[in-house]
């Protein structure tokens, strides 16, 4: 499985429930700075850059005003991603800091809690506050809602007195609001998507994951990665949760990280396949070759915060401090992503980076992410990462014709290409299929929108033309060591990328044809490829014979549909 596009992590696969919770990727005094928060009853708020920020890292803050001549709860709020689930089953942790500015002799209560989008409250918990508080204190409540929402329009509110806090200037930074999560693991993932993909038993998982990795250089290159490891989440890097490295991926607060990632992996029973930024960012910009050496080192430390040994190495000893002695298990690190956007500079940035660290770790298999064999690259990989996206039809048969439509056969394209790996050669070199998708109906403009073709979801068309793929490369699985759907996880309200392989809002799952087979697939692994008649190369049955230890396994995918238009 891969890991990618907006609202994948936070939104998404993160258990975090507020949206633009620490203010870390908009300009203060913007009202595009306030996405996500509203204000209650009249309270006046900003998001300010902070003279004394809560961390180095974190240094917005949320300026509350309260103006004179209110009464009754006054205050702001948090509308999540798109609503948040309030369910009375579940117990939520939510944090905040806050200070005050200016000390005063002010004294009174902040109400914390959950409401419905019509001020009912559902939950909430009362603290005490002091304007003698002028340096960050940190707030940590429980909140167990007495009765379940009707719908997800849902929002965490912290309130005061508009009467008794009048005139008061507070400053907050670094909100959180957390339910139960996968696995009961603290700064953890979101137990309905967690389990879907836990039920796929899925055996790899590809992180960070297609443009997650492809950031500009500046906000890749880490002033100390013992201090802030490269994705360790913002709630691991520092005890006060306010310490995070400046990585920032598409959509993200650097709150899910490496350390969330590799344990999920563990949990799950999943093989990690990590990625690590090669000096190329999305838009075109690659590194000079004399300029890569702290991002090599980047990435060694990277890799050594993973797999180190935490009695000899700094990044791995930060990993020892953040609850995991032992290492991590890991066997392949890919070079970047989507390489051949810039082949002529990966000629120099692969081996730049491949020889030092196969040096550092000669056990690693290390992942090339250009097109095969072009350009040719020294070392010669050992491991490709071929990516396709393509229509699930081409070349329409026509059937038969009647007067105002005609019934069409497609051929799926996937199913056409279900002999791609049968003709590569046999030299030792192993291909991972990183990602793959039928993604539109029209092979004239394959990333177009919706309205030329793009699908929003996967069709039973396409996921029989993909499942046809999949039976070619569990044929050659002895070049094809893995394989991984993309994207995985995309927000019915908001996602970068269609289709997704589980859909999902703020409290609900919905997984796609695609996922059922991808599933199929995954429960009926062979041990064992056996010899059978071939499908033809141009039809459209395929199949596919294995065995295990006590079942033989056949699979087939009919890539053709009879379909209808005018």
């Amino acid at each position: 499985m891969p890991f990618q596009a907006l609202f994948s992590g936070d939104g998404g696969l993160y258990g975090e429930l507020l949206q633009n919770r620490a203010f870390q990727q908009v300009t203060p005094g913007t009202s595009g700075a306030l996405n996500a928060w509203s204000s209650i009853n009249g309270g006046s708020i900003s998001i300010i850059s902070d003279d004394v920020p809560v961390s180095n890292s974190l240094r917005n803050s949320l300026r509350f005003d309260v103006p004179n001549g209110l009464s009754g709860p006054v205050g702001f709020a948090n509308s999540g991603f798109f609503g948040i689930k309030v369910d009375s089953a579940w117990t939520y942790k939510a944090s905040f800091h806050f200070r005050f500015p200016t000390r005063s002799s002010f004294r009174g209560n902040l109400v914390v809690g959950l409401r419905s989008s019509s001020g009912e409250v559902l939950a909430s918990a009362t603290v005490p506050i002091s304007g003698a508080s002028t340096s960050w204190r940190q707030v940590n409540v429980s909140l167990r809602p007495s009765s379940s929402a009707s719908s997800f329009s849902n929002q965490l509110f912290v309130t005061v007195d508009g009467n008794v806090a009048r005139g008061q200037k507070i400053n907050f930074a670094m909100f959180s609001l957390f339910p139960p999560t996968f696995k009961n693991r603290p700064n953890g993932m979101r137990i309905d998507i967690a389990t879907a993909l836990a039920e796929m038993k899925p055996g790899v998982f590809r992180f960070p994951g297609g443009n997650n990795l492809e950031v500009s250089p500046n906000t890749v290159l880490l002033n100390s990665v013992v201090k802030s490891p490269i994705y360790a989440g913002a709630n691991s890097c520092q005890p006060m949760a306010v310490e995070c490295h400046p990585w920032k991926p598409i959509g993200s607060t650097s709150g899910l990280g490496l350390l969330e990632f590799l344990t999920f992996c563990e949990d799950v029973g999943m093989e990690p396949i990590m990625a690590v930024w090669s000096g190329f960012a999305l838009g075109g910009t690659s590194i000079a070759q004399d300029q890569l050496q702290p991002f090599i080192q980047q990435a060694m430390d990277q890799i050594n915060f993973v797999i180190g040994d935490a009695r000899t190495n700094a990044a791995a000893a930060r990993r020892a401090a953040l609850g995991h002695p032992s290492p991590f298990k890991l066997n392949f690190v890919e070079i970047g992503n989507e390489d051949f956007f810039a082949a002529d500079t990966y000629t120099y940035r692969w081996p730049a980076f491949v020889n030092p660290l196969k040096s550092a770790f000669p056990h690693l298999k290390f992942i090339a992410t250009s097109n095969i064999n072009d350009p040719v690259l020294t070392p010669k990989p050992q491991v490709y990462d071929h990516h396709v996206y393509q229509t699930p039809s081409t070349s329409p048969i026509l059937l038969r014709p009647f007067t105002n439509q005609s019934n069409v056969l497609f051929k799926a394209f996937f199913a056409q290409n279900s002999f791609f790996y049968d003709d590569m050669a046999r030299d030792g070199t192993q291909y991972f299929e990183g990602e793959y998708a039928a993604i539109s109906t029209n092979p004239n403009d394959i990333f177009g929108t919706p309205d030329d073709g793009r699908l929003p979801f996967p069709t039973m068309q396409g996921s029989t033309g993909e499942a046809a793929y999949m039976i070619g490369m569990e044929r050659n699985s002895d070049i094809v060591f893995a394989a991984a759907y993309a994207p995985l996880l995309g927000h019915v309200s908001n996602s970068q990328w269609t289709p997704n392989l589980v859909g999902f809002d703020s409290g609900q799952v919905f997984k796609s044809t695609s996922y059922y087979v991808q599933q199929l697939f995954s429960l009926n692994k062979g041990t064992e490829y056996l010899p059978s008649t071939l499908p033809s190369r141009n039809g459209t049955v395929f199949w596919g014979v294995t065995r295990d230890r006590t079942n033989l396994i056949i699979k087939a995918s009919s890539a053709s549909s009879i379909v209808s238009y005018p």
